[in-house]
């Protein structure tokens, strides 16, 4: 029997948790259907977390493609349908990548695995990244150097810690529904380790009395710690998390059952959510915003 996964209109970081209720209380090997019929958006993270999810799964999944076009048509843009072919049994019509101008997103759907893969990424969104941060986004000069650190640092964690490949994508849009102004977006999503096993698996891990997907969260991303002894290696996001503050950002990284975000004063978002569907691996957000006259928020 196959069990149909539905997706939700609206498919991003918080709504993709209705995907993970649904599909976390099934055995790997369980035959689903993914139905994604009536998506008619979806962030860089809904579709990296979907492939993610195919990668999660035994027994190779379907998915019914959006019957909507101009979102068909985006998610090919994306080259989501074209890295889609190879992790589920597509169900619907769908255009051709090459049939369809090009993505006007700083990076499409790519994969990595390996450490050439996070300098190639780096270099070609690089170039595009300084016009948008500064013209559009309207930030300082000095802010174009950290974001290709940042996009760097949250793929290498796919290298250090995941035991597998993950993808990453990189987008600007305006984001009319949370926060009326644009936004540059990064996704970065593995179905690996996660971020508990990768500490576990540390020569000097002694656990704490309260060790578990959030406590590694609070580990990796507040105090940084690593299961590398060298500085500077694996998980270690205070560059990112620093750069998030500074340009009034949100990083937010799900690993496990757990959430941990760093929130700003324009997202109500919580800092930690616990007791979530469980989900492999790990999958990070950084969204960088447009800045506001004077430098106030809305």
């Amino acid at each position: 029997m196959t069990t149909v996964i539905t997706v939700p209109p609206s498919l991003d970081d918080h709504s993709f948790e209705q995907v993970l209720e649904q599909v976390a209380p099934l055995p790997a090997d369980a035959k689903i259907l993914v139905d994604a019929r009536h998506a008619r958006w979806s962030s860089p993270y809904g579709l990296t977390a979907l492939l993610t999810l195919a990668q999660t799964r035994t027994e190779r999944p379907a998915l019914a493609v959006p019957d909507h076009a101009e979102t068909a048509s985006y998610w090919a843009r994306a080259a989501f349908f074209h890295h889609a072919e190879s992790l589920f049994d597509l169900h619907g019509s769908y255009p051709k990548r090459r049939d369809l101008p090009d993505s006007n997103s700083l990076l499409d759907i790519t994969p990595i695995t390996k450490s050439e893969d996070v300098h190639n990424v780096v270099g070609r969104v690089q170039e595009r990244a300084q016009a948008i941060i500064k013209n559009e986004l309207k930030l300082e000069s000095k802010a174009i150097m950290g974001f290709a650190m940042t996009l760097s640092e949250v793929c290498q964690n796919i290298i250090e810690h995941a035991g597998q490949g993950g993808w990453v994508a990189v987008q600007s849009y305006r984001w009319t529904k949370r926060l009326g102004r644009r936004v540059v977006v990064i996704a970065v999503t593995d179905a690996g380790l996660g971020f508990r096993k990768s500490l576990e698996s540390s020569p000097g891990h002694l656990p704490s009395t309260r060790w578990d997907d959030a406590a590694a969260l609070e580990e990796a991303v507040i105090r940084g710690v690593s299961r590398f002894r060298d500085r500077g290696r694996g998980q270690g996001l205070a560059g990112t998390r620093n750069y998030v503050g500074r340009w009034n950002g949100k990083l937010s990284v799900r690993s496990g059952t757990a959430r941990i975000g760093i929130v700003p004063a324009w997202d109500d978002d919580v800092p930690l959510a616990e007791g979530l569907p469980h989900f492999p691996g790990a999958q990070v957000q950084v969204i960088i915003p447009e800045a506001v006259a004077g430098g106030a928020d809305r």
